[in-house]
Order: C-alpha cells, then structure tokens, then sequence
C-alpha cells in the first residue's frame, strides 16, 4: 500500500457514513444532514437532456469535452459574474469538483520543486490536503477563526514556501461569505509573491440576497476557479465540474488529464449544458434551501444555540454547548439526526457541528422537533 494512504486512515465523513449504515441495518428512521447531497428532484429539463442523449454506440469522450459544453459555460460566466471566457483555451471540464480539485497539484507540483507548499483554510474541505500530498507537495493549513470572518488570514501564509494558495468562499463547512475587496487583497498577495491562486467555487450559486463574487471577477492571472453543478443544479451523481482562468495554466492540465481519464460521458456532457444555460431551476433550489434555513435559524435561536448567519451555502455552522462536537453528534444520531462533527473538517472545526440543509422541507420541520424535545 502507498504509505500516504496508511498515514492518512479513512476520508473523515467515512466514519460517519458507517454509523449511518449501522443504523440503517437497524431499521432506524435517519434525518440526514450530514453528507452535503441535497435531495431535491434534478430539473425535468435537465435529466430530459441526458434521456434524449443516450447514444446507440458509446464512445469515448475528449478529455477537453465538447466546444458547447465549455461554451454554455463561458455563457454562464458572463451572465452571472460579468467575466468573459474563451472556450477554446480557458475552459476545461472535470468529472465533478473533488476529482479536480484532487489532481489540479498534479500538474503544477513536484517533490523536486523549491517551492511546494500549499495554503488552504482548517476547518475545511479535506481533499485540499489529500491532494498536494499525493502530489508530493507540502500542506500548509491556516487555522480559520469566527473572528476572523472565517476568511483566509494572509499574514499567516509564507510567500517564500507557498506555491499554491487555495480559497473556498461561500465556506464549506461553515457557510462563510468573502467580499469581492478581500479577494481582490488576496489576489494582490498571490500576485506579489508569484503565488498560484485557486478558488473553489462550488457554493457560489447557493445563497441569499448579495450573490458571492468570483474570483475570475478579480483576475484571471495564474488563477483557477472550479465550479460545480453538483450544488447549483442538483447533479451530484453526474460528476460535471468545469476549471477556468488562466489559458496557461488549464493548458498544462489539458497535458495531465489525457493520463487521468476523458470527460464525462457525452450524455452527461449534454444534460450539464441544459443545466448552465438555465438560471431558472437555481432560483427555485435557493428559494427551498431559504425555507429550509430558516426553520433551522429560528429553531436555533429558540434554544439558545450559537450559530454563523451567512445566508450563503446550504451548511449551518453551530457551536456545541459543551464543546464536544463527536459526542453531540453522536447523542443526535441516536434519535435519528445525522450531523457531521467539525472536527471531521480539520482543526479550527472541534466544538461545533455541520448541518447540510439536504432533507425535504418536511423532514426539517420533524427533525427540528426531535432535536427540541432533547435539548429543550
């Protein structure tokens, strides 16, 4: 076995996935709010695209994927951030978020680099880490505070060892926002210091009132953002991710994605077309993710819990009264309420759970009355 993988044990939210499977086996009712998979139908138009895709022969798809693909994208760019994108040397798709952002280090690290760390905000996305690992980097991770907004605190990054300087605003997992002057500071540091800059984007489209900025809205300078439809539009079964930014920089993963894999298949790649040129079906997902937040805030508000509003993302950020994130957790997941520890997220998560807003409307308002009656 690669050593990596006997020193970093299992992916964090696995062990959680395992006691949701012991208590399902038990015939156990679950509220899950654990694994951010929200269950709301994928939109008719969109699934309608990919039945009317399905090919007599299957072939391989292009690792670059299809011209309109990148171009319904780059029309989604333009409506919702202002920024213009040229298809041909500015896109590339991935199948889903994780797997690019996994494999992004692949193409810009080496054990032999001077240069290989990678700065990235603890509690956080754990594939940050993983991934400059596998790809013989060194992780730096920045300890995020409430304080501090959540936000990435520049002068706790070493410009003389970082190559790679990851952000993920609106925050996964606490729902964090970062304005367009703060990612304008960062790309200035990032800039300065000859520092690539990638931004995780995948939340960007689930939110309240001021829509969050890109950071292609900034710049596009040695600079990556990922978006995702798994969030957006409902599709995380089928894996459909795109990278854009500096035409570099995606041409060097255009030469390390022919050895990974093609694009998704071009079925999928026709359904994630619908899915980018349609806005409609997102407005009516936040529309439910707000009926949604808002029982949870109301109800936390009754019982005296401390919780992040940001009105961005579908995660609630709550303190645990006692500190003790695993075992509030698991007293919840006794009654049948599934959250995620912070603690799974790094350090800077310990003392505070994670609720993914992915139950029914429905099931929230049972789940809000479970969780009542036992801390009430």
């Amino acid at each position: 076995m690669n050593p990596i993988l006997e020193r970093q044990g299992a992916y964090p939210l696995l062990r959680l996935d395992e006691r949701r499977e012991e208590l399902k086996n038990k015939g156990a009712r679950l509220f899950d709010f654990g694994a951010g998979d929200p269950r709301e139908p994928t939109d008719i138009k969109i699934r309608e695209a990919l039945e009317n895709s399905v090919p007599e022969v299957s072939q391989y798809p292009t690792a670059t994927g299809k011209r309109e693909l990148r171009e319904a994208f780059a029309g989604w760019m333009r409506r919702r951030h202002e920024v213009s994108l040229d298809p041909a040397t500015e896109i590339m798709p991935a199948g889903g978020s994780k797997e690019a952002i996994f494999h992004a280090p692949l193409a810009f690290l080496h054990h032999t680099h001077e240069r290989r760390g990678v700065a990235y905000g603890t509690p956080g996305y754990p594939v940050y880490e993983r991934g400059t690992i596998f790809a013989g980097g060194e992780p730096t991770p920045v300890k995020l505070t409430r304080e501090g907004g959540f936000l990435l605190p520049l002068e706790k990054i070493d410009p003389e060892k970082t190559r790679i300087l990851w952000l993920n605003y609106p925050h996964n997992p606490t729902g964090a926002r970062a304005t367009l002057s703060y990612l304008e500071e960062v790309a200035q540091f990032c800039r300065e210091h000859d520092i690539l800059l990638f931004s995780d984007e995948c939340y960007n489209e689930i939110y309240e009132g001021v829509p969050p900025p890109s950071i292609l809205e900034v710049t596009k300078e040695r600079t990556l953002a990922f978006c995702s439809l798994s969030k957006r539009s409902g599709m995380t079964g089928y894996r459909s991710a795109m990278m854009a930014g500096d035409a570099e920089l995606i041409s060097a993963l255009k030469k390390l994605r022919p050895s990974i894999g093609a694009a998704t298949p071009s079925f999928i790649q026709n359904a994630a077309v619908a899915a980018w040129e349609d806005d409609g079906h997102v407005r009516e997902r936040n529309r439910v993710f707000s009926e949604k937040r808002a029982l949870f805030e109301a109800f936390f508000e009754r019982a005296n819990l401390d919780f992040g509003r940001t009105g961005a993302s579908f995660y609630l950020w709550v303190a645990v009264p006692d500190g003790d994130d695993e075992k509030y957790a698991l007293r919840l997941m006794d009654e049948g309420i599934v959250v995620a520890p912070g603690s799974a997220f790094g350090k800077g998560g310990e003392g505070f759970v994670r609720v993914a807003l992915v139950p029914s409307v429905e099931e929230c308002r049972e789940a809000v009355s479970r969780w009542g009656k036992l801390f009430l």
